[in-house]
């Protein structure tokens, strides 16, 4: 069976909202899913899923410093995670506070890492946002993005 594994880092619970909207977008298309926080997982758990989202509030721009660490320790992993789906979201304080930019600094590591990203035409291109907690459309953004995870993990899956 197809394993999605969702990392967020969530100060607020805002980003921890979205993170359990995304899983449920996965679980609709009948694929298990891991929710964990940054800090309830080892870097060696990555190698074990078919996709991983990750999820951050913006700092400075870009994504929160425990999630960077995260992959600044996954360069032992260089390689293991070629192939696999990735995908991010965030949350921020305000429009024009960086939603884009975090997201964009997470598919940068997950692309150099070799994984497969997938944008979308409509809606949220990079991954959903959402400016403070998960309005009514940044969680329905939410739901449909683990649901398009999803199904791109199990094509690739039937694919291989």
């Amino acid at each position: 069976m197809s394993r999605i594994l969702i990392i967020y880092y969530s100060r607020t619970s805002n980003t921890e909202k979205m993170a359990e909207l995304v899983s449920e977008g996965v679980k609709k298309e009948s694929v298990e899913v891991v929710c964990k926080k940054v800090d309830e997982i080892t870097v060696e758990e990555l190698v074990d899923h078919d996709g991983i989202i990750v999820g951050t509030p913006v700092y400075y721009g870009s994504m929160a410093s425990e999630l960077k660490k995260l992959f600044d320790d996954s360069v032992k992993l260089h390689g293991k995670l070629e192939g696999k789906i990735g995908g991010a979201f965030s949350t921020s304080v305000n429009i024009g506070g960086g939603n884009e930019t975090a997201i964009m600094d997470i598919l940068k590591c997950m692309l150099i890492h070799g994984m497969v990203i997938q944008g979308v035409a409509k809606g949220d291109h990079y991954g959903p946002v959402a400016i403070g907690a998960p309005s009514e459309r940044s969680s329905e953004q939410c739901i449909k993005y683990g649901q398009r995870i999803a199904r791109l993990v199990k094509l690739i899956l039937s694919n291989k």
